[in-house]
């Protein structure tokens, strides 16, 4: 049995980007993560109140704020990755969703998290439940942490997954974005998790599993 998830959203409220700048205030730079904040908050109250579109200022954040890692190496990046996930994502897990795939594990099936996040971001917190991680790519040049690649999303996040284990489909997806349709659509059993309004009209329409109320983003 093969089980594939999103991340955001769809296991965790939580965010990187803030875990991240939490990480720097606290072992790097309290100013420099003040900093951060100040910066982000003119597109964020665009972000928040629809003017620009919430899930893509979200990815972009995520990018930019690799940067934010000073001097990295290989156990600072690992460092950074485990407080942000036990002191963000962690915390503010969907633990329905999340007992859900630890049930799958428990049972024998291969639990892949497919993300847009940076791999070791999500590895921290695949590593909670006995999962698998497909993220987006990175290396480290120069003691700066950066993207390899474009962003495992959309499409790729299930055309990843399908092309390393050599099958079609998958037997169970969760998702929570009409982003994530192209991956529900390649699951034997499809479930929008808090799914926004977009996709909980497919759901409705296409009758798949539902879990969860419809969010209020910002």
């Amino acid at each position: 049995m093969i089980v594939v998830s999103d991340m955001m959203g769809t296991l965790t409220t939580g965010s990187p980007f803030l875990g991240l700048v939490d990480w720097v205030k606290h072992n790097q730079s309290k100013l420099r993560a003040n900093w951060y904040i100040a910066t982000i908050m003119p597109s964020y109250l665009l972000a928040k109140n629809g003017l620009i579109d919430w899930q893509a200022w979200g990815q972009k954040l995520m990018i930019e704020s690799l940067g934010y890692i000073r001097n990295a190496d290989e156990e600072t990046v690992q460092q950074a990755a485990e407080w942000l996930v036990e002191q963000n994502l962690w915390k503010k897990r969907r633990e329905d969703v999340v007992a859900r795939l630890i049930q799958h594990c428990e049972q024998g099936a291969k639990v892949y998290i497919a993300s847009s996040v940076v791999e070791p971001f999500i590895e921290p917190f695949a590593q909670r439940i006995g999962a698998e991680t497909i993220g987006t790519p990175t290396e480290i040049v120069n003691g700066t942490l950066r993207m390899t690649g474009g962003l495992v999303a959309n499409e790729g996040k299930i055309e990843q997954v399908l092309s390393r284990l050599g099958v079609d489909k998958v037997d169970v997806a969760y998702g929570d974005t009409i982003l994530d349709v192209p991956m529900l659509e390649k699951a034997d059993h499809p479930v929008a998790v808090y799914p926004e309004a977009k996709l909980k009209v497919i759901a409705q329409e296409r009758g798949w599993e539902i879990i969860g109320d419809t969010p209020s983003y910002g």
